[in-house]
Parts: structure tokens; sequence; C-alpha cells
């Protein structure tokens, strides 16, 4: 029996990187309902608003928008915003309420995917960055940028 391959990236959160430190990252299943995994495979998601909490040990995903699905039927959820429970182990549950509640930290959503035929979300562990930070880091970027744009120029003079 052949393994099903790791699917593409359906929805990635880009403004995570920017706004947070990510320092610990966890894959977690998704619970969804009706066709909502249909509209998902079409790329109709947005986790752009996204955030996790975990409530009576269990960790949901909140703000998650997933657009109904144009030929779907009376299981079509009402609500494409609702809260989706999380599928995680009892131990990742309780470190992460740990880690979540010391000052600063919080649970973002990263990437939603598919692998094996099941609905992954990447949920990252991150403190939020200053102004001062984010400015730092842009610099960083671009002189990455330049210094790497010197290489390049430097091999053609070579060639």
């Amino acid at each position: 029996m052949s393994k099903k391959s790791d699917g593409k990236v359906l929805a990635q959160n880009k403004k995570a990187s920017h706004d947070y430190f990510i320092e610990d990252t966890y894959e977690c299943g998704l619970v969804l309902t009706g066709t909502e995994i249909k509209s998902l495979r079409l790329g109709r998601a947005n986790i752009g608003d996204a955030f996790a909490t975990i409530r009576n040990g269990e960790a949901f995903v909140h703000n998650m928008h997933i657009s109904p699905f144009e030929q779907g039927n009376r299981f079509n959820p009402s609500d494409p915003t609702r809260a989706r429970k999380l599928l995680l182990k009892k131990v990742e549950i309780n470190k992460l309420l740990g880690l979540a509640k010391q000052e600063g930290y919080t649970l973002v959503p990263l990437k939603v995917y598919v692998r094996n035929g099941y609905a992954k979300l990447l949920l990252g562990l991150g403190k939020g960055k200053k102004q001062y930070d984010k400015r730092d880091t842009a610099a960083k970027r671009d002189a990455q940028r330049d210094i790497q744009r010197a290489l390049r120029e430097k091999q053609k003079v070579a060639r």
C-alpha cells in the first residue's frame, strides 16, 4: 500500500514571524465538520487573525476563516469563523498551557496543510515583538540582502 504524499500549504500566517519570536512549534490535527475539508483543499482558508486558546484541557483555534463550500449541502457550517478544536496529546496541552501562561507568550497558528489526507495546523509558541525588535529584524534582513547582492555581482565580474 503506497503512502500518501505530503500536500501543499493551504494557508499561511506570514504576519506571525513579523509580530512574534516563534520559539517552538507543534503539529496538531483539526476537527472539521461537513464540507469544510473540501473548502480547505481549495485554499479557501485564512488564518491571518487566528489565535489559539486552551480551555478545560482542550485546545481551540479562534477566528480561523474557512469559506463555505459552493457546491455544499445542508452540512455546510453556518459560521465560517467558529472555534475549531485542535487535536493534541494531553501532555502537549499541559505543556502549552504552562508555557502560554507566562507573560508575553501566546499560541499563534502558523500554517494549515494536509498530511496523509488529514488537515493539520502548525501551532507556534510566540513571544510578542516590540516595535524596536521589528525594526532591528528588518534592518538585518536588508543588510543580508545587500551582502548577497554584492556577492552575486562580484561573481559576475570574476567570470
